[in-house]
């Protein structure tokens, strides 16, 4: 018989051990009656941990005034992803399913990747915890259910809007700089009417946008109600907005009808609505109609000039960036040095063609092979986090203190609308309820900042995404994609380019 001894354990596991709870909220409007329920929420779950023998609330992640159909708006939705990916919380407590998401798509993703972490979500009012393996059929018919109940009505608003459009009765919330509303109708600000015009005038006599803001800026012209500087993209939308000749133009933009719904240029997909005299024009059609032209004359050279390889090809010789250069109908890119001066250095030029059948091939290998590449990388990054991980108590208490006083600030509104509280003292108590809050904000930020770990992990995580979110080969250059995951390449020499992606990381690729 052999003989065994049993060696005793050196640590004893400690007892009553608590469970690292969170909370999340959220509401998704900036009403009265949601701001009330974000404060609830908030209010129940500093209090239902307070007395709990098992489980401890760690943080209280809350998103105010946010659709929950985009889980990539939602920044305290992804800063309880990042502690979670910490190992700072255990389980995850929340209100209801379309609180916590109403794309089933995201809510299942999130649910998972927690799920893998060894981390559980209870839905109170479903009653479904997902440390239950059979729950994630019921997820995914409630969260349909919420995200079928968000569809609709983001439908019918589609629909009302499109109707007012059809028939030229569609108002813009916020007036053009140069009018303001009166009675649901756009009146001419005499004042900024002028701006408007000088603007028109310093563009006709060969002013560039930038040059034009600067000097509203220099002046002291405010752009709008809420913001304060000009832009040359503020400047632009003056010169090209149709309005100023009494016109209007709807639908120059449109969200899409699948989830996570996103706002895209109109360019042909939908159809616009061109309604003609609805308002007291400022401009003279002929005026408008010649900057237009000018405009466009001004964006084409500026494109041509601008390309988006435009500086992100380097030469690994001499440093020195790459030009584009046109010769019997084909396009080059050629080192600026050898250019100027071929024996200066050796690196000739480039098809460009050649350059974008490059990254084709160097998306389709990372396509079949990022699951043994990038993957590992994320976890193995993961894993530094986590050991140089320490949780800061400090967070958890300035998200309360933030809490109590925006709800202040709500108390302030509500007795300022029952006449219990004049106007000045209501705007001295507000604005130093605001500063507070900033401040406490500004403490927040520093506390949370991601360090470099943390900005590497998101881009490989991006990088992941980008090949997931394919199921196919790539068969021709996309420029998205290239701007996506490309931050410069390298050209080795003639034969071989580096390209340098998001994350740090550098792949070599033959030129063929």
């Amino acid at each position: 018989m052999p003989t065994v001894t049993v060696i005793q354990p050196t640590i004893t596991e400690e007892q009553n051990i608590k469970i690292r709870c969170a909370a999340y909220c959220r509401v998704s409007s900036d009403s009265n009656d949601q701001l009330n329920s974000f404060m609830a929420q908030t209010r129940y779950y500093s209090q239902v941990f307070e007395n709990s023998e098992t489980e401890e609330l760690i943080d209280i992640y809350a998103d105010e005034g946010i659709t929950g159909t985009r889980e990539d708006k939602r920044d305290e939705f992804q800063r309880m992803l990042k502690d979670c990916r910490r190992g700072k919380i255990d389980r995850i407590y929340t209100k209801s399913i379309s609180r916590f998401s109403r794309n089933t798509r995201d809510c299942l993703k999130s649910v998972r990747e927690l799920k893998s972490l060894g981390i559980t979500i209870f839905f109170e009012k479903e009653n479904i915890d997902t440390a239950n393996l059979t729950d994630e059929m019921m997820i995914t018919i409630m969260g349909g259910l919420a995200q079928e109940e968000s569809t609709s009505i983001s439908q019918n608003m589609r629909w009302s809007i499109q109707k007012r459009m059809q028939n030229g009765t569609y108002r813009n919330s916020c007036p053009p700089f140069g009018y303001t509303v009166q009675n649901d109708t756009l009146v001419v600000n005499e004042e900024q009417a002028k701006i408007v015009k000088q603007i028109f005038n310093w563009y006709n006599e060969g002013y560039g946008l930038q040059a034009i803001a600067d000097t509203l800026n220099s002046m002291a012209v405010p752009s709008s109600q809420t913001a304060e500087r000009w832009h040359a993209s503020s400047v632009k939308y003056v010169l090209s907005n149709e309005r100023y000749i009494g016109d209007a133009l709807f639908q120059k933009k449109y969200r899409t009808e699948t989830l996570p719904t996103m706002q895209k240029r109109n360019r042909g997909e939908k159809p616009k609505y061109y309604v003609q005299s609805v308002n007291t024009p400022i401009i003279d059609k002929d005026i408008f109609y010649s900057v237009q032209e000018l405009l466009n004359k001004r964006h084409r050279e500026y494109i041509n000039n601008n390309h988006f390889l435009s500086k992100r090809i380097l030469c690994s010789k001499c440093g020195a960036t790459y030009k584009c250069v046109s010769s019997k109908n084909s396009v080059f890119w050629t080192c600026r040095t050898h250019n100027n001066k071929a024996s200066d250095c050796s690196n000739g030029r480039i098809s460009e063609i050649k350059i974008y059948a490059a990254f084709v091939r160097l998306c389709n290998k990372l396509l079949y092979n990022y699951k043994t590449v990038l993957i590992p990388l994320q976890t193995a990054l993961q894993d530094l986090k986590l050991r140089k991980f320490s949780g800061k108590t400090q967070v958890m208490d300035i998200h309360k203190e933030i809490a109590k006083l925006r709800e202040q600030t709500h108390v302030l509104a509500r007795l300022k609308t029952k006449g219990f509280l004049d106007e000045a003292k209501y705007i001295e108590q507000t604005t130093e309820l605001t500063a507070k809050i900033n401040k406490l904000q500004t403490d927040l930020k520093k506390l949370t900042r991601s360090d470099d770990e943390d900005e590497t992990l998101n881009q490989i995580e991006m990088l992941i995404d980008f090949f997931e979110m394919r199921d196919k080969p790539i068969t021709k250059f996309e420029e998205s994609a290239f701007e996506s995951i490309v931050e410069r390449i390298v050209v080795i020499n003639q034969h071989e380019l580096e390209f340098h992606l998001i994350g740090g990381l550098k792949f070599k690729e033959k030129i063929k």
